[in-house]
């Protein structure tokens, strides 16, 4: 990830991505680390999908989870999150009125 990357810088890329981007926490990590561009992960459907069906189950704290993951991506290195939690993340943040900034996603 990081050679295709590095690669992508010198041919003029204007983003960087990383997807499936729970499985490659580390890859985002790893082309932060070594990449001026912004860096962007993309949540997949599958991985929204693993999330709604373990709270369907009871299995998991749905909200909880959710934003975890979110903040894991951040915690990677991730400038821009693509995901399809984005308007239940929104809404948590503005019912609860949580405000993110980078003290807490560590």
């Amino acid at each position: 990830a990081i050679l295709e990357s590095i690669e992508d810088e010198k041919e003029g890329a204007d983003i960087l991505m990383v997807k499936p981007a729970l499985a490659y926490l580390d890859s985002i990590r790893d082309v932060k680390e070594n990449t001026n561009l912004p860096l962007a992960c993309y949540n997949v459907s599958g991985e929204y999908a693993m999330l709604k069906t373990a709270a369907k189950a009871g299995v998991i704290d749905y909200d909880k989870v959710m934003m975890e993951t979110l903040m894991a991506f951040k915690r990677a290195g991730a400038d821009i999150i693509i995901t399809y939690h984005a308007k239940e993340a929104a809404e948590l943040l503005q019912k609860n009125k949580i405000v993110y900034n980078a003290k807490n996603a560590t």
